[in-house]
C-alpha cells in the first residue's frame, strides 16, 4: 500500500460539495480540499476516475502526490480534532 497527497480547487461550490462527498469514500480529509489516500495504485486510479466524472478540466485543479514510505508527519497549529481526542486512521505524527 501506498499514501497519496490529494489536493484540489474547484471553481464551482456545488460541484466542490459533490467531489468532496465523492473523496470521503475514498481518502481521508486532513484540511479544507486536502486528502491522504491509504491505498494501492488501483484504488487511486478508481478514486481519479469516479472524480473525473463531475470534474471540469478548464475550471478546476488537482493535484496528486505520492508520499515517501515511512516518512515522517509534522503538524504544527491548531489540532483538527478537540483536545484528548486520539484518531489512529492516520501513522502517528511529530507535534512540536
Amino acid at each position: 500500500m501506498a499514501q497519496y497527497l490529494i489536493g484540489y480547487d474547484i471553481a464551482d461550490p456545488k460541484r466542490l460539495q459533490r467531489i468532496y462527498r465523492r473523496m470521503t469514500n475514498y481518502a481521508t480529509p486532513i484540511q479544507y480540499s486536502v486528502f491522504i489516500l491509504d491505498g494501492t495504485e488501483k484504488l487511486l486510479k478508481q478514486c481519479l476516475a469516479e472524480i473525473m466524472l463531475i470534474f471540469h478540466k478548464k475550471e478546476d485543479d488537482l493535484r496528486v502526490y505520492p508520499l515517501p514510505a515511512n516518512a515522517t508527519q509534522w503538524r504544527l497549529g491548531k489540532s483538527s480534532l478537540p483536545d484528548g481526542i486520539y484518531w489512529t486512521a492516520l501513522p502517528t505524527a511529530l507535534t512540536l
